[in-house]
C-alpha cells in the first residue's frame, strides 16, 4: 500500500494557484476518494511550501510517519501529493510534517471534508455525495428572493437553539432540527434562515467563531450529507 505519484492538478491549476485566482481548490487540496489503475484509494494534497517532508498518517497505517511519504511537485508550488490505493471513505488521518527547522509536528488536513467529533482533532476521508431534491425550490428562487419581496432572516446557533430534555447536554443532529426547524420557521412567519458559523471548531464556547477545518461542516451534528439535508428541508418548504 505504498504511495503512488498521482496528481489532481493540471498545469492550468498550477498556474491559477500561483497566481491567486485559483477558486476551486478544494476540488484539488484535501483527501479525494477516486480510483486509480481500477484500484480504490484517496488522493491526498497539502501545500506546504517550506516542509522538508510531509506524509500521511492515520489509523490505516497504525499512525507510522515515514510509511506513506507524499511526493513534492517538481514545480514551485510547494504541494505534496499522493494516491494510497485502499484508503477508505471514514479513514482517520492527519499529515505528519518535518517542517523548516527539522521539528516533527501533526496537523489536521486544512481542506478536509469532515473532521472527528471535538475534542479529537484528526481529519476523516469523506465525500460530499448527495441526491438533491430541490429543484422546485431553485425554479423559484429568483422570485422569492426578488428585491421586491418580503424578507425575515431567523439567526440561530445549531448547538444550542433546542436541546432534548432528555438529554440536555447533547446537541441536536442535523436531522433532529431539521424536523423541529422548520415547522418553527414556518410558524414564525421567517423567510430566511441564517446560521451562526457551522464549520468545524474545536472550543464550543466560541459558538463556531474559532474554526480550524473551514470546509467542513461540524461533526458535531453528524456528517456534511445531514446537513444537506437540513438545508433539503428548508427549501422543501420555500425558505432560503
Amino acid at each position: 500500500m505504498k504511495v503512488l505519484a498521482y496528481s489532481l492538478f493540471s498545469d492550468f491549476d498550477i498556474s491559477l494557484f500561483v497566481s491567486g485566482k485559483h477558486f476551486r481548490l478544494y476540488e484539488k487540496f484535501g483527501a479525494h476518494l477516486i480510483n486509480v489503475n481500477n484500484t480504490n484509494g484517496t488522493y491526498f494534497s497539502v501545500w506546504a511550501p517550506n516542509a522538508q517532508a510531509v506524509g500521511v498518517i492515520g489509523d490505516f497505517n497504525e499512525w507510522d510517519r515515514i510509511s506513506h511519504p507524499l511526493n513534492r511537485r517538481l514545480d514551485s508550488s510547494g504541494i505534496w501529493e499522493g494516491f494510497i490505493p485502499n484508503v477508505a471513505k471514514g479513514t482517520i488521518y492527519k499529515y505528519a510534517i518535518r517542517d523548516f527547522n527539522g521539528q516533527e509536528i501533526e496537523k489536521g488536513d486544512p481542506y478536509a471534508s469532515r473532521w472527528e467529533h471535538p475534542p479529537r482533532t484528526a481529519s476523516l476521508v469523506w465525500d460530499t455525495d448527495y441526491t438533491w431534491k430541490d429543484k422546485p425550490w431553485l425554479k423559484k428562487r429568483p422570485k422569492l428572493n426578488a428585491l421586491n419581496k418580503p424578507m425575515s432572516v431567523y439567526e440561530l446557533h445549531l448547538g444550542s437553539w433546542q436541546r432534548d430534555p432528555s438529554e440536555p447536554k447533547r446537541v441536536l443532529t442535523y436531522k433532529e432540527i431539521a424536523a423541529s426547524l422548520v415547522p418553527y420557521i414556518l410558524d414564525m412567519g421567517f423567510t430566511h434562515v441564517e446560521l451562526m458559523p457551522i464549520m468545524e471548531y474545536p472550543y464550543y464556547p466560541s459558538w463556531g467563531y474559532q474554526i480550524t477545518g473551514y470546509f467542513a461542516a461540524s461533526s458535531r451534528h453528524g456528517t456534511p450529507q445531514e446537513l444537506m439535508f437540513l438545508i433539503e428541508e428548508l427549501h422543501k418548504s420555500n425558505i432560503g
